[in-house]
């Protein structure tokens, strides 16, 4: 799949950005599928060939069964637990553990406790809510 203008991302024109000043945006959507549990991102950052973005999941998210066949993310949990299952393996995070999602490679989660992750996106794809 190529990536259509929609997840398509502008650069952040400037170098250093303020973290503070980035309210975060309610996930609806992420990939076609509606999203159960309260999720917040702030996409902070946008490179030539990448994207980081801050998650932040209430205890009880259940991400639904996806893939990228545009991007692959690697993902850093900064606070809580998770399950996850990417391909056929399943892992609980915690604090402090990264993990990788391939392109292609179907991938879900559901969060244990409140979580903060921050996910960094190559190439920079917007996933999340097509229509904002």
């Amino acid at each position: 799949m190529t990536a259509t203008p929609l997840r398509q991302l502008a650069k952040t024109p400037s170098l250093f950005v303020d973290g503070a000043s980035f309210p975060p945006v309610r996930m609806t959507m992420l990939e076609g599928h509606g999203s159960a549990g309260h999720v917040e991102l702030k996409p902070m950052m946008v490179g030539e060939d990448m994207l980081l973005v801050e998650i932040f999941e209430k205890a009880g998210v259940s991400v639904p069964a996806h893939s990228h066949d545009d991007h692959e993310s690697i993902v850093y949990l900064v606070r809580g637990s998770m399950q996850l299952t990417i391909g056929d393996q399943s892992f609980v995070a915690r604090a402090g553990d990264v993990w990788r999602h391939p392109i292609g490679v179907m991938h879900t989660s559901v969060t244990l406790e409140d979580c903060v992750a921050i996910e960094i996106k190559s190439p920079p794809r917007k996933t999340w809510n097509p229509d904002e």
